[in-house]
């Protein structure tokens, strides 16, 4: 199944099951335990990022190819960072240059995104995918480049810095997507396909990422786990290719859809 998250007409988020023929049925229920899909068509004034996040777990070098490219030595364990749920964008909304942590060299990365949809703890990663709600599209923009004026840790600050992922345009249920790890995954920065590979690449599957995260550690129903970037990132290029206000990107999952957001300046 296909589901949306959104607002309708009188202000109220809810979701929905996205048919085939680009409607949808709302959902009563809690999305994380018992639901049921109604006949009620969906009134979607805003279609929203199809969760709101208790926490983002991002996994860096990830992809083979990805690691070649940056000439980086392939990790023996997952690469773990974290970043605030207030980094979040919806579908089509603005992701924001800062101005006040600025950089002229942010880069592209699509990502594959996992929901976690039931508490676990200590999980066996051949039980890991009946802990997942389902699978989504993300969109990260990466600091080539960190400021050197920051305090605190570079890589903290710009990670949790606003409108800095964004997530959709649905997620889906595992169900329709029984192999996260054959999939093919595609970055468009205007008319450009910059990142074209499938996720048969990583390094680490998403299994084994949920089987990591989980040790010793309570995953809680809305932890998004970012799987990492393959290759094709801006930085990697000749000569390097960096975002600018009016960009347009989007990332394409097989099996998901398509997830695009415009590129402008924060105020």
């Amino acid at each position: 199944m296909k589901v949306i998250r959104y607002q309708d007409a009188e202000g109220n988020v809810r979701y929905a099951a996205q048919l085939p023929d680009g409607t949808a049925r709302c959902i009563q229920g809690d999305i994380f335990g018992e639901h049921r899909v109604t006949d009620e068509r969906a009134d979607v004034k805003k279609l929203l990022a199809p969760v709101a996040p208790v926490a983002f777990l991002c996994i860096g070098l990830n992809y083979r190819q990805h690691a070649a490219e940056t000439k980086a030595k392939i990790p023996s364990f997952p690469v773990l960072f974290m970043k605030s749920p207030g980094a979040l964008q919806h579908p089509n909304e603005p992701i924001l240059l800062p101005t006040h942590l600025k950089s002229s060299k942010v880069d592209y990365e699509g990502e594959l995104a996992v929901i976690i949809g039931k508490r676990c703890k200590n999980v066996s990663r051949a039980d890991a995918i009946r802990h997942v709600l389902g699978y989504s599209c993300c969109q990260r923009r990466e600091r080539a480049r960190l400021a050197k004026t920051i305090r605190r840790r570079p890589v903290d600050a710009w990670q949790n810095v606003r409108h800095v992922r964004s997530l959709g345009p649905c997620l889906v249920t595992p169900d329709e997507i029984p192999n996260p790890n054959h999939l093919r995954i595609r970055t468009i920065l205007n008319d450009a396909v910059m990142q074209d590979c499938n996720t048969s690449d990583m390094i680490f599957d998403v299994p084994t990422l949920v089987e990591f995260l989980s040790g010793s550690t309570t995953l809680l129903p809305g932890t998004v786990i970012l799987t990492g970037t393959p290759h094709g990132v801006g930085m990697a290029r000749t000569p390097p290719v960096w975002l600018k206000p009016g960009d347009t990107v989007t990332v394409e999952i097989e099996g998901i859809g398509r997830l695009t957001n415009p590129v402008t300046t924060e105020r």
